[in-house]
């Protein structure tokens, strides 16, 4: 096995947990990790006050290796609408109407922007629960993923219940590529990735060329750090606006109970549990355990991809990870509690 290290900067913070980083935590962290206690973890990197306190890579995956973020893409889209919205193209009222004159069928063509990006369209596809029916595999296997998602059955009124799902992300691409008159692959690059400098990473694209704006987008940690920094700095980066302030607060206000809790699905004990809730593409969870009370913002994907942002300590954490389909994707919900938090004012 590759000697596992953690790169461990001994900081002074700023902020009202100014503490050094406790290295006897993280060094009990690393052992976890090396024995497998978790398993499949990829790449951590954490940042509080604009300096990476730790910052490690496992299982063969390296500082420049890019890393499939599977759904929390979803949480770039969501960026990306919001640049969308600030250029005025597209507004959150806007219905499918609008931008696609090849729907016919006239209650579809009534679901807002807003729906799309609440999930709560009302078409029948559900990915979260294992009701199913997991529309991305099919839209995948199509030569249209546009044209899949348009033909999806409406089964219930638009804005009423939650629905997780691939579809939504996806017309919300396509219609930021319909408004904006380029492809949301250039659209992301010229208004979102150049300006972060964000320059290696790797598109998933149907058959006819449409930009997979649901996951299956490969980026490297660090850059993924860039985004949830561009979030907690409410859309500014190097000082210059490149998403509106307005955009990131009300995305990210995540006001909807989805009846799921990522920490108690990571089966850490003894954490109070309690509903996640969903913004626009965006997650939030009040993490209970111990001494800590705190609430996290995050974007998730499957196999253990996060983007996550802890306010109180101004603390911004990358993970990504390889256990696809099971529990242990929850893990770093966990390793924040019982490591990363404490390691910072013990």
């Amino acid at each position: 096995m590759r000697p596992i290290r953690f790169a461990i900067l001994i900081l002074l913070f700023a902020n009202c947990h100014a503490q050094q980083v406790d290295k006897s935590i993280v060094e009990e962290l690393k052992t976890k990790i090396a024995s497998k206690t978790y398993p499949k973890i990829d790449a951590i990197v954490v940042e509080q006050d604009n300096k990476i306190i730790i910052e490690e890579y496992f299982n063969e995956f390296k500082k420049d290796s890019q890393h499939d973020m599977r759904s929390s893409f979803k949480s770039i889209t969501s960026l990306l609408a919001g640049i969308a919205i600030d250029k005025k193209l597209i507004s959150l009222d806007d219905k499918l109407g609008r931008f696609f004159p090849e729907l016919k069928n006239e209650a579809k063509r009534n679901i807002s922007v807003r729906n799309l990006l609440e999930m709560r369209s009302g078409l029948n596809c559900e990915e979260f629960y294992g009701m199913g029916p997991e529309c991305e595999e099919d839209m995948s296997k199509s030569e249209d993923w546009v044209a899949y998602c348009l033909g999806v059955d409406l089964i219930r009124e638009p804005g009423l219940n939650w629905s997780y799902n691939s579809n939504e992300p996806m017309l919300v691409g396509e219609i930021i590529a319909r408004a904006s008159r380029m492809t949301v692959m250039e659209f992301a690059k010229l208004n979102l990735f150049q300006p972060l400098e964000i320059n290696e990473y790797k598109w998933t694209i149907s058959p006819k060329g449409q930009g997979m704006t649901a996951g299956s987008f490969y980026m490297k940690p660090t850059d993924m750090l860039k985004i949830i920094d561009l979030v907690r700095n409410n859309g500014k980066w190097k000082g210059k606006q490149i998403i509106s302030a307005d955009w990131i607060k009300l995305s990210t206000d995540c006001h909807i109970s989805i009846d799921f809790s990522f920490a108690r699905y990571s089966r850490i004990p003894n954490a109070k549990y309690e509903s996640a809730r969903y913004g626009f593409f965006w997650y939030k969870e009040n993490l209970t355990y111990k001494d800590i009370n705190t609430e996290i913002l995050f974007a998730s994907g499957n196999g253990g991809q996060y983007m996550m942002l802890l306010p109180e300590y101004n603390l911004t954490v990358v993970f990504t990870g390889s256990n696809y389909g099971n529990w242990r994707g929850k893990l770093p919900f966990e390793i924040i509690l019982k490591y990363i938090i404490p390691a910072l004012h013990k």
